[in-house]
């Protein structure tokens, strides 16, 4: 394992607690830290980076001690923050040659390849404040790369930039874990909790379900859930959420998505719809997706 932790946590007050948390992951692999904002996702990521310092706990980076080996750790990783954290005012190459010189790096040869395989060499020059979004967080990755770290954590690294850039750099992630780097990555995007081979969803500071995204799916195999083709209809879905027997309601433009117990059936479901309906109720039984899931544990968490 790349990384464990027994009990991690870290307490700002009585109400902002993280922790404890209790993980194994796996080198050569990414995994996805996901929760809603707040949930500490961040938090975590900077204590496993050695950025803050943990109030409990213990944790294992690359079979070293985070407590007593945090500098040596430090060689074998590389943090990308959430937000900006390049210099504005230097150029590409003057930022990857400050990154890769904290680590003792000075190889102009490594940092032109790094130019090359990024696809940064027409943007050498340009300060990092002038560059798109999506090119700075590939130039924040970069930076993170310099020193040829073995570990990236990667917080948010894809958010507030458009679906092709978020792809392009999901591109770049995959062949990472195929040159043997381990990715540990935070979102809130669930559907990037697909693209991870394992992931953990975070709520309230605590883990509230780990597994492969398919393992996570059929957790809910005890609820039969529906899908129904129609436009927002706030009465019908008010009477529905007022019943006992359904979970989760959650529409998509023109899909709403039912999650019911399995002593509650089709008939009756029916029933409560009709009147807010045109012509006959069809529903379709589906299969749980990654963000039914999460909103029906956190739901039972905040219950």
């Amino acid at each position: 394992m790349i990384i464990r932790t027994q009990a991690l946590s870290k307490t700002y007050n009585k109400d902002n607690i993280i922790g404890p948390l209790s993980v194994e992951i796996p080198e050569g692999q990414v995994f996805g830290l996901l929760g809603p904002n707040a949930s500490g996702k961040s938090t975590t990521i900077r204590m496993l980076a050695g950025v803050i310092e943990p109030d409990s706990g213990s944790a294992q980076i690359a079979d070293m001690d985070l407590s007593k080996q945090a500098n040596a750790i430090k060689n074998k990783i590389g943090y990308v923050s959430q937000h900006f954290g390049l210099y504005a005012e230097l150029s590409v190459l003057e930022n990857i040659r400050f990154y890769a010189s904290l680590y003792g790096i000075v190889d102009e040869m490594r940092f032109e390849h790094l130019l090359s395989k990024y696809e940064l060499v027409l943007y050498r020059d340009v300060k990092a404040g002038k560059l798109s979004g999506g090119y700075q967080r590939r130039l924040s990755l970069v930076c993170a790369l310099a020193h040829d770290p073995t570990l990236l954590f990667l917080d948010e690294p894809t958010a507030g930039i458009d679906p092709v850039t978020r792809k392009k750099i999901w591109d770049i992630f995959y062949t990472l874990v195929s040159e043997g780097k381990t990715l540990f990555v935070t979102t809130h995007y669930m559907e990037e909790a697909e693209r991870c081979n394992e992931i953990a969803f975070l709520n309230r500071g605590k883990i509230i379900s780990q597994g492969t995204p398919k393992s996570i799916q059929n957790s809910l195999l005890n609820y039969d859930i529906y899908s129904f083709k129609q436009a927002f209809e706030h009465s019908m879905l008010e009477v529905l959420n007022k019943h006992t027997d359904i979970v989760l309601i959650n529409q998509f433009g023109y899909e709403v998505r039912i999650m019911t117990n399995k002593t509650f059936h089709e008939d009756p479901l029916k029933h409560l719809m009709q009147p807010y309906v045109e012509g006959e109720v069809v529903l379709s039984k589906t299969e749980a997706n990654l963000e039914d899931v999460f909103i029906a544990l956190t739901q039972e968490v905040e219950e």
